[in-house]
This record gives structure tokens, C-alpha cells and sequence, in this order.
């Protein structure tokens, strides 16, 4: 792939290059389309071995297809109709890849036929014409695997919705992060940009593909906007589409159609200017290139390799051998581009080693989540934002006048409040997902935020961003080590860590997800502790924990005033310490009720605990006074992956 770095064989494991060779060999006989012509009807063929050929229809032009010619560009209106399934949550619509080529019948979701088409007619249904007429819209995505392919499907209906320029990223590659930079940089012309993944999850024949809309100050869609998207697909009855031909997405300069234009861009040069004003370049390189700092990024096959090599190795003087698994592929190397300690094992193997890195990090399928690693220790997502809001003024050229104020998603660790306190900032504590921030960010009142799910970010773009949280991380040790002389012991990621729960206080903190569980006994738990919450008052005694409160978490915007309930339920005790039930998914697969506990310990002695030992006695309570047993006939956290995490996560303490 042309945006491949190279792997480095000092830190990455022998298992992972191994998986490398394979899965390059396997991209082979993966499936690729390509449509036909516009003025017949468009189908997509699989590259397969000739016994294995067969033919699906991405978008069919059926007897009713009329044929308009708008500025030199003949436009194909073709009939369609709704199809189920296309309700638009907040990161788009995602769902899996049908593994199955035997017949056009069995093939679903996105390579179904008009599958795709349908859904970007709708999200152009949804928009004013002002926002996309002759204006400027920008694609990318996380390399996955039908991305190509799907990119050219929406730069074609595009153009047949009368969109004036289209901005790709070379090979259909731009992170999540440079998406919104993009946009925001452009904010003249550039109205909003597709962004074709499913963040985290996996990829190829038979995973997850998705594709989402972030608007015109680069962050996702708003609930107004895609609800209108939902609505419409459920009465679409056409699709636009113009006849023009495959663009080539390899190469970077501009194609023009008449009034339309296709321009395919590096994928890193605009990421990489804004990266270069939020931070002190000069700095970082200061630390990377010293002969005793040692550092290893996993880019897990996906699309933070693109920016790998321009970054830290170009640009900041790493050697090659510090970035791992950086060659982004269709399927992630077979791997699970999820950056914890699950699914990032050869990180979490090179930073345990007797002879490990003294920095290490990850990044996930899209770039936008980070896993932060010293050298035998890992930092929770939660003392990760706190620590990079804590450092930010005087470590981070940006937040050179200090944060405007912080944020945490509402299960998030306490350890931001603790900051916020401590310098005097603005604080907000609001639901899961990354819009509430922008709506803070786009008031003027919110510079760093961040989730307990691996996700940091500021107000430098509108999504989280895995390589700042990499690059926050790399001035922080830059500036507590400028002064250090070669050979005098380097400050490390532990020791900013421990120092930190020094001045603030340790907020132990864990999660436990309990998957595919039956709807009804979840359904039924949730209403149990609804109930338990209503009747419940300040004072109230469980076990060794004084209740401060107990409620189903509700946020009042205060930009906008609207209101998001029942997000989560929190019984909150007088000593800091939290336990949170949320429940998501009730579909056919089940329910997923996930568990948050936080303990709060100020005592420094007590700051090197296990954190399963720390937090066993809560751990304990929610069990009880959840009944989740009872109610879900669960005794553990989802064996194929909580307590998978969980275990690893006790191992290294």
C-alpha cells in the first residue's frame, strides 16, 4: 500500500510480522468492485479466482432510469427504494460485511444493492442545498477493506447532487482527525467531509464497514441532521448519480467533470501543519532523538500508519524500528485495531519486556482513540486527560494561556474534576459521545476533554485525536527532561503518573462489560435500580460507603439547552467513590451492561495498590445491590473480552 511505513524489527514482536506477511498475502483474494458504466445498469464485481466469480449490485439502474444533462455532466436518475436497517446513530450508520459470495441474495448491508447509494441520497436529502451546492465537500477513511470501492460511489453521487469539488485523501486514506482538520482549515469553502469506518472494530470480508458525516465545523453530524437522514431513507425513492468515470485515487492532483472537480490530496500534509502549531516540534525531537529515550508507536495495521513515518520519523527524528504494525491494510493484519490492552498485545508485549521502551502508544482503526504505555505501566484513559490538562500550559505551545476549561464523559474517572478544581477552570461533566464536547468547544468554554473508552482530545478539531494524545504525551516528558544532561536519569511516564496522584489523589477506576446478555433480565435490572435510586436518600448506608446521591444521570446543555436522560445510573458516596450501570444494544444479539467502578484514594501510601484489590469492596457492592446475577444469570464480565482486558490489566497492576 502506498502510504506503508516500515516496520521495525528491534520492537515488533516475530508473531506480528508474521501476521504482516500473512494478511498481505490473504489481501489478494480479497473481494474488490469496481462499477460499470453509469448508462447500464452498475454492478460490482469480485477479483476472485474465475471458479469463484460472481456479480453484485452496488447500485442497479433499473427501466425507469432518466438520463439529465446539468453543466456538461450527464446525470443518471435512478429508481430506488427504502430498505430497513439504515437507522443513523451518532457515528453514521455501521454495520457488517457479509462474508457470504455464493448469491447475490445472501450478500448484506453495505454491498447490498443500493445499500449505500441509498443512504448518501438521504444524507443529501437531509442537507440545505446551500451546504453542498457548488460547494466543497471531503472523503477519507481508515483504508478498511470496501472503501475504495464505496469512494467512488459517493464522489459519483455527489457530483449528481451537484457538489462542486470533492477532496479525497490519496488511496481514500484520511484519519478521523484530519477529516475535521480539513475541514476546519477549509471552513470558506469545505461544508462537512464522509468519513468511511467503524472506528474500532475490525475489518475485511466478513466485519464492519461504516461511514458517518461530520459537518461543517468538522464535528459529527448533529441528531437533527441525522434523524432527517434516517427519515429519508425511509422514503427515498431516486438516486442521483453522474456518469463519470472511476477517479484514480493513487495519485495526487485534480480531476475535472464539466463543473465538477475531484482533487486527491496527501493525506498528512494538512494533519501535520496543525500538529506543528499546536505543539513545539523542536522539543519533542529533543527528547526522540536522545540516544537513551526509547519509544515504540503500534499503528495496529490501520490508518494512523499513514502518519507514522511523516510524523515521528521525519519530522521528529525517531528511528524506523519505533513504529510497530504500520503498514495500514484492509483487514488490520487480522487484528482487532482497538487500542487497549486486549487487543493491543504487541505493544502491551514490547512495554513489558525486560528490555522495553520507555514510551509506548497506540492508535485505533481511525485515529481518532490512543492507549498511553510507560515502561512496565499502563495509563487508564482516565489519568491520561488529566494528566495532559494538568502539563498543558506549560508543556504544550497551544495552552500557552492555559485551558478555557475541561470536560469527561460522565462514567469517565474523577480525576479531571480534581484539575479543574486545583487550577480554577471550568468544568462539565456531560453523557458519552463526542458532540457534547463540540458544542462546549464551539461556545469558547472547553479546551481538553476526554472518555474512559481510550478517547482524548481538545479543541484543536471537533473529534478525538489518537496522535495529539501521542504527541501531548511526547512534550510532557520532553519538558520535565529538557534539562537533563546525557546520562542523568530521564523523568518517566511512571514517575509523572505517581507525582500526579501525589498532588491530586489516585482514582482507581475499572470497567466491566457483561455482552450479549437477554434484553429483558437487563431491561429488568435497569428498571430494579430505577427504582432502588427513586427511593433512595443522602445518607443512606451500603455497607462501609454514606450515599451523596444516587440518580439516572440527565445533562442540560448549557449552549444550546437540550436535554439528553437516563444516562446512566449513578449512586455516587460521600468519600468520592462511584458505581454506574449503563445499559446499550437491546437488539437481537442482546443487551450490554457495562459497570464502571471508581474509587477515590488520597492516601499516597496506599497509590500502588492492584486496582482489582483497591477496588474489590465496590466491585462487591455493585454486584449486590444490582442483583445483575439475578436479573442476567451472569457471574462474570464477557469471557471473550472484559475479562480478558481485566486479567491483563491485573497482571501488570
Amino acid at each position: 500500500m502506498a502510504m506503508a511505513t516500515g516496520l521495525g524489527t528491534s520492537f515488533c514482536s516475530l508473531p506480528s510480522l508474521q501476521r504482516l506477511t500473512t494478511a498481505t498475502t490473504n489481501a489478494a483474494s480479497f473481494s474488490f468492485f469496481k462499477l460499470s458504466s453509469p448508462s447500464s445498469p452498475l454492478f460490482v464485481s469480485t477479483r476472485l479466482p474465475p471458479s469463484n466469480r460472481q456479480h453484485y449490485s452496488a447500485t442497479k439502474a433499473s427501466s425507469s432510469t432518466t438520463f439529465t444533462e446539468s453543466q456538461d455532466l450527464k446525470v443518471n436518475t435512478i429508481t430506488t427504494k427504502p430498505i430497513e436497517g439504515q437507522k443513523t446513530g451518532t457515528s453514521g450508520l455501521r454495520k457488517k460485511v457479509d462474508s457470504s459470495f455464493a448469491l447475490i441474495s445472501t450478500v448484506k448491508v453495505f454491498m447490498q444493492e443500493n445499500y449505500l447509494a441509498n443512504w448518501i441520497q438521504a444524507l443529501f436529502n437531509s442537507l440545505p442545498p446551500e451546504d453542498y451546492k457548488n460547494a466543497l465537500l471531503v472523503l477519507g477513511g481508515d483504508g478498511r477493506y470496501f472503501n475504495k470501492e464505496a469512494a467512488q460511489l459517493i464522489i459519483k453521487i455527489a457530483a449528481g447532487n451537484g457538489v462542486g469539488k470533492i477532496l479525497v485523501g490519496k488511496d481514500g486514506i484520511l484519519s478521523t482527525p484530519a477529516v475535521s482538520a480539513i475541514i476546519r482549515k477549509r471552513k470558506a469553502s469545505a461544508n462537512g467531509g464522509f468519513i468511511m469506518s467503524a472506528s474500532h472494530n475490525p475489518g475485511g470480508p466478513e466485519y464492519d464497514w461504516g461511514i458517518k458525516f461530520n459537518y461543517s465545523s468538522g464535528q459529527p453530524a448533529p441528531e437533527s441532521i441525522t434523524d432527517m437522514i434516517y427519515g429519508n431513507t425511509l422514503s427515498i425513492s431516486e438516486i442521483k448519480l453522474a456518469d463519470i468515470p472511476d477517479v484514480d485515487l493513487s495519485s495526487v492532483g485534480v480531476t475535472k467533470f464539466g463543473n465538477f472537480s475531484v482533487e486527491i490530496v496527501d493525506p498528512v500534509s494538512d494533519y501535520l501543519e496543525l500538529m506543528e502549531n499546536v505543539f513545539d516540534f523542536s522539543l519533542i525531537k529533543s527528547l526522540v532523538s536522545r540516544s537513551d529515550f526509547r519509544f515504540t508507536f503500534d499503528a495496529m495495521h490501520a490508518v494512523a500508519g499513514a502518519y507514522a513515518k511523516p510524523i515521528f520519523v521525519d519530522k521528529l527524528g525517531a528511528s524506523m524500528d519505533s513504529i510497530c504494525n504500520g503498514v495500514p491494510l484492509e483487514d488490520f493484519g487480522h487484528g482487532h485495531p482497538d487500542p487497549n490492552l486486549t487487543y493491543a498485545k504487541d505493544l502491551v508485549n514490547i512495554m513489558y519486556s525486560d528490555n522495553g521502551p520507555d514510551f509506548g502508544a497506540a492508535s485505533d482503526g481511525d485515529g481518532d482513540r490512543n492507549m498511553i504505555l510507560g515502561k512496565q505501566f499502563f495509563v487508564t484513559p482516565s489519568d491520561s486527560v488529566a494528566i495532559i490538562a494538568a502539563n498543558a500550559q506549560e508543556a504544550i505551545p497551544y495552552f500557552q494561556n492555559g485551558p478555557k476549561g475541561l470536560a469527561r464523559s460522565m462514567p469517565t474517572s474523577g480525576a479531571l474534576d480534581r484539575v479543574a478544581e486545583k487550577l480554577n477552570l471550568p468544568f462539565f461533566e456531560v453523557p458519552t459521545g463526542w458532540k457534547f464536547f463540540g458544542n462546549l468547544m464551539d461556545a469558547g468554554t472547553l479546551s481538553i476533554c476526554g472518555e474512559e473508552s481510550f478517547g482524548t482530545g481538545s479543541d484543536h478539531i471537533r473529534e478525538k485525536d489518537g496522535i495529539w494524545a501521542v504527541l501531548a504525551w511526547l512534550s510532557i516528558i520532553a519538558y520535565r527532561n529538557k534539562s537533563k544532561k546525557p546520562g542523568e536519569k530521564l523523568v518517566s511516564v511512571s514517575d509523572i503518573v505517581k507525582e500526579h496522584w501525589a498532588t491530586y489523589g489516585r482514582n482507581y477506576f475499572s470497567r466491566y462489560d457483561y455482552e450479549e446478555c437477554e434484553s429483558e433480565g437487563a431491561n429488568e435490572m435497569i428498571n430494579y435500580l430505577r427504582d432502588l435510586i427513586s427511593k433512595s436518600k443522602q445518607g443512606d448506608k451500603y455497607g462501609d460507603y454514606t450515599l451523596e446521591v444516587a440518580d439516572d444521570f440527565s445533562y442540560t446543555d448549557p449552549v444550546d439547552g437540550s436535554i439528553a436522560s437516563k444516562q446512566g445510573i449513578r449512586f455516587v458516596f460521600t468519600d468520592g467513590s462511584r458505581i454506574i450501570f449503563r445499559l446499550s444494544g437491546t437488539g437481537s444479539a442482546g443487551a450490554t451492561v457495562r459497570i464502571y467502578i471508581e474509587q477515590f484514594e488520597a492516601d499516597v501510601s496506599k497509590h500502588d495498590l492492584d486496582a482489582q484489590v483497591a477496588l474489590k469492596p465496590l466491585i462487591d457492592l455493585a454486584l449486590t445491590v444490582s442483583k445483575l446475577k439475578e436479573f442476567t444469570g451472569r457471574e462474570k464480565p464477557t469471557a471473550s473480552k472484559e475479562s480478558v482486558f481485566l486479567n491483563v490489566f491485573n497482571h501488570f497492576g
